[in-house]
């Protein structure tokens, strides 16, 4: 049942990986990488949810975009967390 061990996306809502994007980019320059209105027009994590959850498209390029930065992400959000 658990046959996801190296899938970054296994286990992670689709709220914590926004978050988590948001918290590391910014929504300006996840704009520039991702050209959808939910990241320019008055960007929230909630419409930004309720747009992915009803877009599959822009969904895989998110999540696309959270797995090519994997890492990157976490180690910052992580050294972000751990000095509070």
């Amino acid at each position: 049942m658990d046959n996801q061990p190296f899938n970054p996306l296994h286990g992670i809502t689709l709220k914590a990986l926004v978050t988590e994007l948001v918290e590391f980019f910014g929504y300006p320059a996840l704009s520039q990488q991702i050209k959808i209105k939910c990241f320019t027009e008055d960007p929230s994590i909630n419409s930004t949810l309720k747009f992915l959850r009803k877009t599959p498209w822009a969904r895989e390029k998110v999540e696309a975009l959270f797995i090519k930065n994997y890492h990157k992400v976490h180690q910052v959000n992580d050294e972000k967390n751990s000095g509070q």
